[in-house]
């Protein structure tokens, strides 16, 4: 809030011409004493603030004044960086080394929904954070009908994500995703509240779900973590945990007697807990 410092304080001259001046306040998006955060409660329930409307501190002269590289630490997973001709490589290589059925590029862009599904999100989130929602969910439903996955346009998406086979796939509002996560068809990442709060998980990097699998409600999925295909996840998972069953149940990274996957790849977990 702007108030008016009168300039009669100890050491100021009688007579001062009134000031304007800031008083402290929070920053948006930030919590009392936490730095900076990545949520703004000012519309009455969390939504992403954009990294490019965020301060660093103090006196900070925002993007683009700061020095190179000032603000990239503040941006939210899924933040567009360098050249989109480069994201697109980083795209089509994921799919290459995550899908064995992969084949030529022009095979990769024109018929895999996962990655048109991942790009149509990355135009509706940039909406969103903007200010332009009622365009981003009408893009995000066409998105879904052409593809048969949802992806609201709240959710943040870090990169290399992919989605095979994709089908039914759903990823909520408040849904994070970290870097190298791969989800198969039929995946939820949904909610358990009706409140509008964080609601929905947050996944870690390099976690892989399983077919039909649900994570649902505010827990967090650590990175490395694996789901099996068909759990129920309703409680935090660790890091390099498997999770399988009803409810979700940790097991060991390999079965009894054998140190690798069914197929002898050395994941030391049999695929079809995937697929």
């Amino acid at each position: 809030m702007t108030e008016i410092m009168t300039g009669t304080g100890a050491g100021a001259d009688p007579g001062t011409e009134p000031v304007v001046g800031t008083a402290a306040e929070p920053m948006v998006g930030t919590a009392a004493g936490t730095g900076t955060g990545e949520w703004s409660r000012s519309a009455g329930y969390p939504v992403p603030v954009p990294w490019h409307r965020r301060r660093t501190g103090p006196g900070s002269a925002g993007p683009g004044s700061a020095g190179p590289g000032a603000d990239r630490r503040h941006r939210p997973a899924g933040s567009v960086r360098g050249h989109p001709v480069a994201r697109l490589r980083e795209d089509l290589a994921t799919a290459r080394a995550k899908d064995p059925a992969a084949g030529s590029t022009a095979e990769l862009i024109l018929g895999y929904p996962g990655l048109h599904a991942i790009w149509s999100h990355r135009l509706t989130h940039a909406l969103w954070v903007r200010g332009h929602r009622l365009v981003a969910r009408l893009l995000s439903q066409r998105t879904r009908a052409v593809t048969g996955i949802e992806i609201h346009p709240g959710a943040r998406i870090g990169r290399r994500f992919f989605i095979d086979h994709g089908m039914g796939v759903v990823i909520g509002e408040t849904a994070e995703i970290g870097d190298d996560v791969m989800l198969y068809h039929d995946v939820t990442l949904g909610g358990r509240s009706l409140a509008r709060v964080k609601r929905h998980p947050t996944v870690g990097n390099g976690v892989t779900i399983g077919a039909g699998a649900q994570v649902l409600g505010p827990v967090t999925i650590g990175d490395g973590a694996r789901i099996g295909a068909n759990a129920v996840v309703v409680r935090d998972v660790g890091a390099g945990t498997v999770v399988v069953g009803v409810p979700g149940r940790s097991r060991p990274a390999s079965l009894p007697g054998k140190g690798a996957g069914a197929e002898g790849d050395g994941s030391g977990i049999e695929p079809a807990i995937f697929i």
